[in-house]
């Protein structure tokens, strides 16, 4: 007699795993992102010097990263469920943050100073989004468990 694996408890992949860790530091980051743009803003205004954005920008971009934070933690708590849309919001947020991070790499080619962190973070976002967008996560994040209430006997 052959066991049937439950799909719902079948083992993530590695790929996908590594791609997770990824999706935790960013969402650290976006936490922290968020933090230091009001930190900042409060700071020069208590010593009389220029803000580094107007109060309303600062407030939407502190907002607009602590949002992506929330929603990658999201995707991580839910990862475990295999839900389709999880892989596919998973998809979104690293190509926007690959993309900014090309972005901020190829803005300090033009100042002259190339920043290798900003380099190897694209690299390391390149590859998370290939590791869910590839077939290991397309697998794993699409595997259907058996309908509810139907017998696998």
């Amino acid at each position: 007699m052959i066991a049937v694996q439950d799909s719902a408890k079948a083992r993530m992949p590695g790929a996908v795993v590594l791609a997770l860790v990824m999706v935790t530091g960013h969402a650290l980051g976006y936490v922290l992102g968020g933090w230091a743009v009001i930190d900042e803003n409060q700071s020069k205004q208590d010593h009389g010097q220029d803000l580094l954005m107007p109060w309303a920008l600062a407030w939407f971009v502190a907002l607009f990263c602590w949002g992506l934070a929330v929603l990658q933690v999201a995707c991580l708590v839910l990862a475990r469920k295999r839900r389709h849309w999880v892989r596919v919001v998973l998809i979104v947020c690293l190509s926007f943050v690959g993309l900014s991070m090309v972005v901020a790499f190829l803005g300090s080619l033009v100042a002259g100073v190339p920043s290798l962190p900003a380099f190897v973070i694209a690299g390391l976002d390149v590859a998370a989004l290939w590791m869910v967008s590839g077939e290991k996560g397309r697998g794993y994040f699409s595997a259907r468990g058996p309908a509810s209430g139907v017998s696998t006997a």
